[in-house]
């Protein structure tokens, strides 16, 4: 599996529920406010991460290519507090990590790891 399947992970199952939950510190506070848009488009991608749909849906892939495209950083905040039990989410990290070569997305993000 390739590191692109990682941003998949973060951001189906991790995204909103990280954003909405009460976090204390307040750098992820900051992260929170800034990254609850962009990363509400890839709930789409939830069915997937969850094992609820076969494939990614073309609003996931959309999705995904936005986020890539207009805020990385909030990917990679997700990537990076993946294990944080506060995210209140539970997914498929296998799944996940073939998000981005389903939606034939080249996302490297090795640099959030």
């Amino acid at each position: 599996m390739s590191s692109n399947a990682w941003v998949c992970l973060v951001v189906l199952g991790l995204a909103l529920p990280w954003l909405m939950g009460s976090m204390v510190m307040a750098d992820i506070e900051s992260d929170k406010k800034e990254c609850t848009t962009p990363l509400t488009t890839l709930l789409p991608c939830l069915p997937y991460v969850q094992g609820q749909a076969k494939v990614p849906t073309q609003d996931c892939c959309g999705g995904m290519q936005n986020v890539l495209d207009t805020n990385r950083k909030c990917l990679c905040i997700l990537i990076k507090d993946r294990n944080n039990p506060q995210l209140g989410i539970e997914f498929n990290a296998t799944l996940a990590l073939r998000v981005p070569d389903f939606c034939k997305i080249p996302a490297n993000i090795t640099e959030c790891l």
